[in-house]
């Protein structure tokens, strides 16, 4: 069983935190700047924290270097994914 969900990430922000729901995406903000792969590593143990999963069932599969990416969890099934993403933003 395995979750996609797109997300709408934010780099270099103050904080991390899911700040709403953009179309279908979640718009997530992260500390880390986007480099070497450094905003998509916080994006996926954001995720990861949220969705109570490893951070190693966490993967971006579409959009490495865009903004609007596509992220993959194991483990977890896409409404409650959402949920927990969603959940108090």
């Amino acid at each position: 069983m395995a979750a996609r969900i797109a997300v709408r990430l934010q780099p270099r922000a103050k904080r991390e935190e899911v700040v709403g729901v953009r179309g279908d995406a979640v718009v997530i903000r992260v500390t880390a700047p986007p480099v070497d792969g450094k905003a998509n590593a916080a994006l996926c143990a954001f995720v990861a924290k949220r969705a109570g999963v490893a951070k190693s069932a966490v993967e971006v599969v579409s959009g490495h270097s865009a903004r609007d990416k596509v992220v993959e969890v194991q483990g977890v099934e896409a409404d409650a994914l959402r949920a927990a993403l969603t959940a108090g933003a």
